[in-house]
């Protein structure tokens, strides 16, 4: 198994672990791929009409096994008091970084 698995395969169990622990619901979780390639440009989804408890989260692309992937949109149940931030791709150095969608205050 050469170096760059076994790094990757450290990061996995990293995040795993700490996906375990109960975190404030405020908090977003950042999932560390580190792939160097950024992610395609956004898939053009009709978003379906609103639906009154639920907010949509519109699709995105996930790091799967080396490619991107896309993910389609879906609903979540709404938190009173909270807002929606959608999940995002952000660039950091020469690799992508990946902040799951999260309720804020």
């Amino acid at each position: 198994m050469n170096n760059s698995i076994r790094l990757f395969i450290a990061k996995v169990a990293i995040v795993a672990a700490g996906t375990c622990a109960v975190a404030a619901p405020a908090l977003a979780e950042i999932v560390v791929v580190e792939p160097s390639a950024p992610p395609p440009g956004e898939r053009v989804e009709v978003a379906p009409a609103p639906r009154v408890g639920y907010v949509w989260d519109k699709g995105h692309w996930r790091w799967d096994h080396g490619q991107y992937v896309w993910v389609r949109g879906h609903w979540q149940a709404e938190r009173v008091g909270y807002h929606w931030v959608p999940g995002h791709w952000i660039a950091h150095g020469p690799n992508w970084r990946w902040v799951e969608g999260h309720w804020a205050v």
